[in-house]
């Protein structure tokens, strides 16, 4: 019985994924990601956003947003949500 509601979880991940209500995501950003890398940066970059791009999606400063991404200012959760959004991911992706 395991093995059945196994097969049957993976067909509707699959679907998801083919319908586009699952997003699956390569493995170089998935190897960014465990290797510390700043996730706002590595999913930006996935995205083939610059941070002038992200930035004005997300309606923050670029400046706050290369601060962010270094490491120099936290940014507010009003802030990550707004980047996340703009990603197209949940805040939860966005903290290690």
């Amino acid at each position: 019985m395991g093995v059945a509601r196994d097969g049957l979880g993976v067909a509707e991940v699959l679907a998801r994924v083919l319908t586009g209500t699952e997003e699956v995501f390569p493995e170089s950003l998935a190897r960014s990601l465990v290797s510390g890398a700043n996730r706002i940066k590595a999913y930006r970059e996935y995205r083939g956003l610059t941070q002038k791009e992200l930035a004005a999606k997300a309606d923050i400063n670029p400046v706050y947003l290369s601060q962010i991404e270094r490491g120099k200012r936290t940014g507010s959760v009003e802030t990550l949500k707004a980047i996340a959004s703009a990603l197209g991911v949940e805040v939860d992706d966005l903290i290690p």
